[in-house]
Protein backbone atom coordinates (compact mmCIF):
# COMPACT_ATOMS: atom_id res chain seq x y z
CA UNK A 1 0.00 0.00 0.00
CA UNK A 2 1.59 3.38 -0.85
CA UNK A 3 1.07 5.89 2.50
CA UNK A 4 1.86 9.63 3.16
CA UNK A 5 2.78 10.47 6.45
CA UNK A 6 3.63 13.75 8.05
CA UNK A 7 5.66 14.35 11.31
CA UNK A 8 6.66 18.47 11.93
CA UNK A 9 8.71 17.83 15.04
CA UNK A 10 11.90 15.51 16.79
CA UNK A 11 9.29 13.70 18.74
CA UNK A 12 6.88 13.14 16.29
CA UNK A 13 10.09 11.67 13.55
CA UNK A 14 10.39 9.08 16.10
CA UNK A 15 7.18 8.00 16.95
CA UNK A 16 6.29 7.76 13.41
CA UNK A 17 9.21 5.92 12.38
CA UNK A 18 8.32 3.03 15.16
CA UNK A 19 5.06 3.31 12.75
CA UNK A 20 7.22 2.87 9.52
CA UNK A 21 8.86 -0.46 10.87
CA UNK A 22 5.67 -2.40 12.02
CA UNK A 23 3.84 -1.10 8.90
CA UNK A 24 6.97 -2.21 6.62
CA UNK A 25 6.83 -5.93 8.68
CA UNK A 26 3.39 -6.24 8.17
CA UNK A 27 2.80 -4.82 5.20
CA UNK A 28 4.92 -6.22 1.52
CA UNK A 29 3.64 -3.84 -0.70
CA UNK A 30 4.70 -1.09 1.63
CA UNK A 31 5.41 2.46 -0.15
CA UNK A 32 5.84 5.42 1.41
CA UNK A 33 6.33 9.48 0.70
CA UNK A 34 7.06 11.97 3.89
CA UNK A 35 7.33 15.32 5.99
CA UNK A 36 9.66 13.92 8.62
CA UNK A 37 12.97 13.83 10.00
CA UNK A 38 16.15 11.43 9.83
CA UNK A 39 14.55 9.15 11.94
CA UNK A 40 11.88 8.64 9.25
CA UNK A 41 14.61 8.57 6.91
CA UNK A 42 16.81 5.74 8.17
CA UNK A 43 13.64 3.55 8.85
CA UNK A 44 12.19 3.99 5.42
CA UNK A 45 15.53 3.98 3.56
CA UNK A 46 14.20 7.31 1.96
CA UNK A 47 14.81 11.00 2.24
CA UNK A 48 11.63 13.05 3.25
CA UNK A 49 9.99 15.53 0.88
CA UNK A 50 10.43 17.93 3.60
CA UNK A 51 12.61 17.93 6.60
CA UNK A 52 10.96 18.76 9.93
CA UNK A 53 13.18 21.68 10.62
CA UNK A 54 12.11 23.52 7.40
CA UNK A 55 8.76 23.37 9.26
CA UNK A 56 9.18 23.48 13.26
CA UNK A 57 8.07 26.95 14.58
CA UNK A 58 7.32 27.87 17.96
CA UNK A 59 5.53 30.90 19.34
CA UNK A 60 3.02 33.46 17.11
CA UNK A 61 6.14 35.95 16.23
CA UNK A 62 7.74 32.96 14.80
CA UNK A 63 4.92 31.92 12.94
CA UNK A 64 4.28 35.81 11.20
CA UNK A 65 8.03 35.83 10.50
CA UNK A 66 7.99 32.33 9.03
CA UNK A 67 4.30 32.87 7.07
CA UNK A 68 5.31 32.52 3.33
CA UNK A 69 7.14 29.52 4.24
CA UNK A 70 4.77 27.83 6.31
CA UNK A 71 2.09 28.42 3.56
CA UNK A 72 4.36 27.13 0.49
CA UNK A 73 5.16 23.77 3.40
CA UNK A 74 1.44 22.97 3.23
CA UNK A 75 0.92 23.70 -0.36
CA UNK A 76 3.75 21.39 -1.48
CA UNK A 77 1.87 18.96 0.97
CA UNK A 78 -1.30 19.49 -0.84
CA UNK A 79 0.26 19.01 -4.01
CA UNK A 80 2.31 15.69 -2.75
CA UNK A 81 -1.20 14.19 -2.06
CA UNK A 82 -2.57 15.33 -5.46
CA UNK A 83 0.34 13.55 -7.28
CA UNK A 84 1.51 10.49 -4.95
CA UNK A 85 -2.50 9.57 -4.14
CA UNK A 86 -2.07 7.65 -1.25
CA UNK A 87 -3.70 4.75 0.05
CA UNK A 88 -3.83 6.60 3.66
CA UNK A 89 -2.91 9.90 4.94
CA UNK A 90 -0.74 9.54 8.47
CA UNK A 91 -1.05 12.45 10.72
CA UNK A 92 1.42 12.60 13.76
CA UNK A 93 0.45 15.06 16.49
CA UNK A 94 1.53 18.77 14.71
CA UNK A 95 -2.29 19.68 14.67
CA UNK A 96 -1.90 23.50 12.82
CA UNK A 97 -0.77 21.64 9.90
CA UNK A 98 -1.84 18.15 9.81
CA UNK A 99 -5.77 19.19 10.29
CA UNK A 100 -5.90 21.50 7.49
CA UNK A 101 -4.12 18.74 5.52
CA UNK A 102 -6.52 16.25 7.08
CA UNK A 103 -9.33 18.48 5.56
CA UNK A 104 -8.01 18.42 2.06
CA UNK A 105 -7.34 14.59 2.26
CA UNK A 106 -10.72 14.00 2.89
CA UNK A 107 -12.59 15.41 0.20
CA UNK A 108 -10.93 14.16 -2.06
CA UNK A 109 -11.64 10.36 -0.26
CA UNK A 110 -8.42 9.80 1.38
CA UNK A 111 -8.24 7.96 4.86
CA UNK A 112 -6.99 10.51 7.29
CA UNK A 113 -5.47 8.13 10.55
CA UNK A 114 -4.33 10.69 13.11
CA UNK A 115 -1.17 9.31 15.55
CA UNK A 116 -1.28 11.17 18.64
CA UNK A 117 -4.12 13.53 19.36
CA UNK A 118 -3.91 17.32 19.22
CA UNK A 119 -4.49 18.39 22.65
CA UNK A 120 -7.56 19.53 22.23
CA UNK A 121 -8.48 18.65 25.95
CA UNK A 122 -6.47 21.65 27.13
CA UNK A 123 -7.47 24.39 24.68
CA UNK A 124 -8.33 24.76 21.53
CA UNK A 125 -11.52 22.37 22.19
CA UNK A 126 -13.13 23.46 18.86
CA UNK A 127 -10.63 21.83 17.23
CA UNK A 128 -12.90 18.31 18.21
CA UNK A 129 -15.63 19.48 15.18
CA UNK A 130 -12.75 19.85 12.94
CA UNK A 131 -10.98 16.27 14.10
CA UNK A 132 -14.96 14.34 14.14
CA UNK A 133 -15.13 15.24 10.61
CA UNK A 134 -11.88 14.84 8.70
CA UNK A 135 -10.07 12.10 10.39
CA UNK A 136 -11.01 8.81 10.40
CA UNK A 137 -9.58 6.98 13.02
CA UNK A 138 -7.65 8.44 16.09
CA UNK A 139 -4.89 6.51 18.15
CA UNK A 140 -4.86 8.48 21.41
CA UNK A 141 -1.28 7.80 23.80
CA UNK A 142 -3.04 9.45 27.27
CA UNK A 143 -5.58 6.82 28.76
CA UNK A 144 -7.62 10.11 29.69
CA UNK A 145 -8.40 11.34 26.55
CA UNK A 146 -10.73 8.24 25.32
CA UNK A 147 -13.11 9.52 28.07
CA UNK A 148 -12.63 13.03 26.55
CA UNK A 149 -13.73 12.43 22.83
CA UNK A 150 -16.51 9.87 24.28
CA UNK A 151 -18.22 13.07 25.82
CA UNK A 152 -17.97 14.83 22.42
CA UNK A 153 -19.80 11.82 20.56
CA UNK A 154 -16.61 10.29 18.93
CA UNK A 155 -14.62 7.06 19.56
CA UNK A 156 -10.92 7.06 19.63
CA UNK A 157 -8.47 3.84 20.39
CA UNK A 158 -5.99 3.89 23.14
CA UNK A 159 -3.08 2.37 21.80
CA UNK A 160 -0.69 2.75 24.92
CA UNK A 161 2.07 5.45 25.05
CA UNK A 162 5.31 5.15 22.93
CA UNK A 163 7.03 5.94 25.84
CA UNK A 164 6.65 2.69 27.67
CA UNK A 165 8.30 0.98 25.44
CA UNK A 166 11.47 3.63 24.49
CA UNK A 167 12.40 4.07 27.65
CA UNK A 168 11.98 0.08 29.07
CA UNK A 169 14.33 -0.45 25.84
CA UNK A 170 16.58 2.42 26.15
CA UNK A 171 16.88 0.95 30.54
CA UNK A 172 18.13 -2.01 29.35
CA UNK A 173 21.05 -0.69 27.16
CA UNK A 174 22.55 2.06 29.54
CA UNK A 175 25.87 1.41 29.91
CA UNK A 176 27.76 1.19 34.10
CA UNK A 177 26.72 4.46 35.93
CA UNK A 178 31.06 4.67 36.00
CA UNK A 179 31.51 3.91 32.19
CA UNK A 180 29.14 6.80 31.80
CA UNK A 181 30.61 9.38 33.19
CA UNK A 182 33.86 8.36 31.96
CA UNK A 183 32.70 9.19 28.47
CA UNK A 184 31.20 12.17 29.26
CA UNK A 185 33.97 13.94 31.41
CA UNK A 186 31.90 13.84 34.33
CA UNK A 187 33.10 13.96 38.05
CA UNK A 188 32.13 10.52 39.99
CA UNK A 189 32.56 12.55 43.33
CA UNK A 190 29.35 14.61 43.01
CA UNK A 191 25.85 13.47 42.25
CA UNK A 192 24.24 14.90 39.35
CA UNK A 193 21.19 17.42 38.79
CA UNK A 194 19.83 16.93 34.81
CA UNK A 195 18.75 19.91 32.90
CA UNK A 196 16.34 19.46 30.24
CA UNK A 197 15.58 22.79 29.27
CA UNK A 198 13.69 21.84 25.99
CA UNK A 199 13.82 21.20 22.48
CA UNK A 200 13.00 24.44 20.49
CA UNK A 201 15.44 27.55 20.54
CA UNK A 202 13.01 29.99 22.27
CA UNK A 203 12.46 27.60 25.26
CA UNK A 204 15.76 27.04 25.49
CA UNK A 205 16.62 30.90 25.60
CA UNK A 206 13.76 31.32 28.11
CA UNK A 207 14.58 28.14 30.43
CA UNK A 208 17.91 27.35 30.61
CA UNK A 209 19.49 30.34 32.40
CA UNK A 210 17.02 30.22 35.40
CA UNK A 211 17.60 26.34 35.37
CA UNK A 212 21.96 26.97 35.68
CA UNK A 213 21.04 29.97 38.64
CA UNK A 214 19.08 27.58 41.00
CA UNK A 215 21.02 24.79 40.61
CA UNK A 216 24.47 26.66 41.28
CA UNK A 217 23.06 27.05 44.65
CA UNK A 218 23.54 23.67 45.09
CA UNK A 219 27.42 23.05 45.78
CA UNK A 220 27.69 19.76 46.48
CA UNK A 221 26.27 19.06 42.91
CA UNK A 222 26.68 19.02 39.30
CA UNK A 223 24.37 19.87 37.15
CA UNK A 224 24.71 18.75 33.18
CA UNK A 225 22.24 19.79 30.50
CA UNK A 226 20.90 16.69 28.18
CA UNK A 227 20.57 18.70 24.92
CA UNK A 228 18.33 18.15 22.01
CA UNK A 229 19.78 16.81 19.18
CA UNK A 230 18.62 19.49 16.31
CA UNK A 231 19.95 22.26 18.74
CA UNK A 232 24.18 22.49 18.17
CA UNK A 233 26.16 22.99 21.51
CA UNK A 234 27.43 26.68 20.34
CA UNK A 235 24.14 27.28 21.36
CA UNK A 236 23.83 26.12 24.37
CA UNK A 237 26.82 27.61 25.47
CA UNK A 238 25.91 31.51 24.02
CA UNK A 239 22.49 31.19 26.11
CA UNK A 240 24.11 29.99 29.43
CA UNK A 241 27.20 32.21 29.28
CA UNK A 242 28.57 29.34 31.75
CA UNK A 243 31.99 28.25 30.98
CA UNK A 244 31.58 24.98 32.76
CA UNK A 245 28.94 24.03 31.19
CA UNK A 246 28.70 20.12 30.59
CA UNK A 247 26.45 19.37 27.62
CA UNK A 248 25.88 15.75 26.75
CA UNK A 249 24.21 14.62 23.24
CA UNK A 250 22.36 11.16 22.77
CA UNK A 251 22.18 10.14 25.94
CA UNK A 252 19.71 11.83 27.99
CA UNK A 253 17.77 8.96 29.50
CA UNK A 254 20.95 7.45 31.13
CA UNK A 255 21.84 10.66 32.08
CA UNK A 256 18.63 11.16 33.92
CA UNK A 257 18.70 7.24 35.69
CA UNK A 258 21.80 8.35 36.86
CA UNK A 259 20.74 11.95 38.09
CA UNK A 260 19.54 12.43 41.85
CA UNK A 261 17.20 14.83 40.18
CA UNK A 262 15.99 16.62 37.41
CA UNK A 263 14.78 20.43 36.00
CA UNK A 264 12.48 19.86 33.01
CA UNK A 265 10.59 21.73 31.35
CA UNK A 266 6.89 20.85 30.33
CA UNK A 267 6.69 18.23 27.42
CA UNK A 268 7.29 14.84 26.56
CA UNK A 269 10.40 15.03 28.85
CA UNK A 270 8.36 15.33 31.92
CA UNK A 271 7.06 11.94 31.38
CA UNK A 272 10.25 10.16 30.18
CA UNK A 273 11.64 11.45 33.18
CA UNK A 274 8.64 9.83 35.43
CA UNK A 275 9.07 6.81 33.42
CA UNK A 276 12.67 6.49 34.59
CA UNK A 277 12.10 7.26 37.76
CA UNK A 278 14.00 10.60 38.57
CA UNK A 279 12.23 12.92 40.75
CA UNK A 280 11.76 16.24 38.87
CA UNK A 281 10.32 19.87 38.77
CA UNK A 282 8.61 21.21 36.19
CA UNK A 283 9.88 24.93 34.84
CA UNK A 284 8.55 26.36 32.12
CA UNK A 285 9.34 30.19 31.42
CA UNK A 286 7.78 31.83 28.27
CA UNK A 287 7.90 35.38 27.12
CA UNK A 288 5.27 37.33 29.13
CA UNK A 289 4.57 38.14 32.92
CA UNK A 290 1.39 37.87 35.24
CA UNK A 291 -0.72 38.85 32.58
CA UNK A 292 0.36 36.45 30.19
CA UNK A 293 0.22 33.63 33.17
CA UNK A 294 -3.69 35.43 33.46
CA UNK A 295 -4.49 34.60 29.94
CA UNK A 296 -3.32 31.20 30.16
CA UNK A 297 -5.32 30.11 33.10
CA UNK A 298 -8.24 31.22 31.06
CA UNK A 299 -7.81 29.24 27.93
CA UNK A 300 -6.25 26.50 29.42
CA UNK A 301 -8.95 23.48 30.33
CA UNK A 302 -7.17 21.63 32.47
CA UNK A 303 -5.57 21.80 35.94
CA UNK A 304 -2.08 20.65 35.19
CA UNK A 305 0.34 21.39 32.30
CA UNK A 306 2.99 18.53 32.81
CA UNK A 307 2.26 14.44 31.63
CA UNK A 308 2.75 12.97 34.89
CA UNK A 309 0.21 15.02 36.80
CA UNK A 310 -2.63 15.17 33.65
CA UNK A 311 -1.78 11.21 33.93
CA UNK A 312 -2.62 10.28 37.79
CA UNK A 313 -5.10 13.66 37.76
CA UNK A 314 -3.03 14.72 40.86
CA UNK A 315 -0.58 17.15 41.83
CA UNK A 316 2.59 14.34 42.12
CA UNK A 317 5.64 16.97 40.24
CA UNK A 318 5.73 20.77 40.82
CA UNK A 319 4.77 22.98 37.78
CA UNK A 320 6.48 26.40 37.99
CA UNK A 321 4.95 28.22 35.22
CA UNK A 322 5.46 31.78 33.40
CA UNK A 323 5.89 34.00 36.07
CA UNK A 324 6.30 31.45 38.92
CA UNK A 325 9.48 30.37 37.33
CA UNK A 326 12.08 31.86 39.35
CA UNK A 327 14.93 30.27 40.12
CA UNK A 328 14.04 30.98 43.57
CA UNK A 329 10.97 28.88 43.12
CA UNK A 330 13.44 26.38 41.24
CA UNK A 331 15.77 25.69 43.84
CA UNK A 332 12.82 25.41 46.31
CA UNK A 333 11.20 22.91 45.03
CA UNK A 334 14.65 20.77 43.96
CA UNK A 335 15.76 20.95 47.72
CA UNK A 336 13.35 18.22 48.95
CA UNK A 337 14.23 15.95 46.11
CA UNK A 338 17.74 15.83 46.67
CA UNK A 339 17.92 14.08 49.63
CA UNK A 340 15.45 11.02 51.23
CA UNK A 341 12.12 13.39 51.74
CA UNK A 342 8.41 12.81 51.99
CA UNK A 343 8.52 14.97 49.00
CA UNK A 344 10.71 12.75 47.33
CA UNK A 345 8.55 9.41 48.40
CA UNK A 346 5.47 10.78 47.00
CA UNK A 347 6.78 11.71 43.55
CA UNK A 348 8.01 8.08 43.00
CA UNK A 349 4.72 6.85 44.60
CA UNK A 350 3.12 8.76 41.49
CA UNK A 351 5.51 7.15 38.90
CA UNK A 352 4.08 4.09 39.82
CA UNK A 353 0.29 4.84 39.74
CA UNK A 354 1.30 6.67 36.31
CA UNK A 355 2.74 3.83 35.01
CA UNK A 356 -0.19 1.63 35.91
CA UNK A 357 -2.65 3.59 33.92
CA UNK A 358 -0.45 3.72 30.92
CA UNK A 359 -0.43 -0.44 30.85
CA UNK A 360 2.17 -1.96 28.12
CA UNK A 361 0.66 -1.91 25.00
CA UNK A 362 2.91 -1.39 22.23
CA UNK A 363 1.92 1.47 20.43
CA UNK A 364 3.83 1.39 17.15
CA UNK A 365 2.54 -2.11 16.31
CA UNK A 366 -1.10 -1.29 17.35
CA UNK A 367 -1.52 1.84 15.62
CA UNK A 368 0.14 -0.25 11.84
CA UNK A 369 -2.45 -3.41 12.31
CA UNK A 370 -5.32 -1.05 13.14
CA UNK A 371 -4.32 1.22 9.92
CA UNK A 372 -4.00 -2.14 7.98
CA UNK A 373 -7.05 -3.57 9.29
CA UNK A 374 -9.22 -0.49 8.41
CA UNK A 375 -7.87 -0.58 4.78
CA UNK A 376 -8.07 -4.14 4.02
CA UNK A 377 -11.02 -5.06 1.55
CA UNK A 378 -12.66 -8.67 2.46
CA UNK A 379 -10.89 -8.66 5.76
CA UNK A 380 -12.21 -9.13 8.97
CA UNK A 381 -10.43 -6.88 11.35
CA UNK A 382 -8.22 -8.66 13.97
CA UNK A 383 -9.71 -8.25 17.29
CA UNK A 384 -8.87 -5.97 19.82
CA UNK A 385 -10.21 -4.48 22.70
CA UNK A 386 -12.46 -1.48 22.53
CA UNK A 387 -11.40 2.04 23.53
CA UNK A 388 -13.63 1.52 26.52
CA UNK A 389 -12.04 -1.17 27.41
CA UNK A 390 -8.29 0.52 28.22
CA UNK A 391 -10.19 3.72 30.05
CA UNK A 392 -7.62 4.65 32.97
CA UNK A 393 -7.72 2.07 35.96
CA UNK A 394 -8.40 3.63 39.06
CA UNK A 395 -5.13 3.71 41.78
CA UNK A 396 -4.24 0.43 43.13
CA UNK A 397 -5.85 -1.47 40.06
CA UNK A 398 -3.49 -3.75 38.71
CA UNK A 399 -1.62 -2.73 35.44
CA UNK A 400 -3.11 -3.34 32.31
CA UNK A 401 -2.10 -6.16 30.43
CA UNK A 402 0.16 -6.36 27.62
CA UNK A 403 -1.47 -6.96 24.21
CA UNK A 404 -0.71 -10.49 22.46
CA UNK A 405 0.35 -9.38 18.98
CA UNK A 406 -0.93 -12.14 16.50
CA UNK A 407 1.09 -12.80 13.09
CA UNK A 408 -0.24 -11.64 10.36
CA UNK A 409 -0.22 -13.28 7.36
CA UNK A 410 0.94 -11.26 3.82
CA UNK A 411 -1.94 -9.52 2.12
CA UNK A 412 -2.74 -8.75 -1.55
CA UNK A 413 -2.62 -5.30 -2.52
CA UNK A 414 -5.94 -4.15 -2.33
CA UNK A 415 -7.33 -1.61 -4.73
CA UNK A 416 -7.09 2.15 -4.02
CA UNK A 417 -9.81 3.64 -2.64
CA UNK A 418 -12.16 5.67 -5.12
CA UNK A 419 -5.81 21.76 4.21
CA UNK A 420 2.81 22.53 11.01
CA UNK A 421 3.59 24.99 11.25
CA UNK A 422 1.14 27.68 9.62
CA UNK A 423 -1.22 29.84 11.89
CA UNK A 424 -3.31 27.77 14.29
CA UNK A 425 -6.88 28.42 13.14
Amino acid sequence: MKYMMIAGEASGDLHASQVIKALKEADPDFELRYFGGDLMEKESRRRPDLHYKEMNVMGFSEVLRKLPSLWRNLKQAKLLIDVYKPDALILIDYPGFNLKLAKYASKRGIPVHYFISPKVWAWKEYRVKRIKKYVDKLYSILPFEVPFYKKHGYEVTYVGNPSVQEIAHSMKHIPPRRHFLERQGLSDEKPIIALLPGSRKGEIRNNLPLMIAAVKRFPDFQYVVGAAPSIPEKFYREVAQDPGLKVVFGVTHTLLKYSQAAVVTSGTATLETALIGTPQVVAYRANGMKLSYKIMEKLLKVKYVSLPNLIVNNNVVPELLVHNCTADAIARELTPLLQPSPRREWQIAGYRNMQRRLGNYIASEYVAELILDSLTDGKEPLERPRASAVEPPAEGDSPAPARKKKKRKKRKKPAMTNEDGTPNT
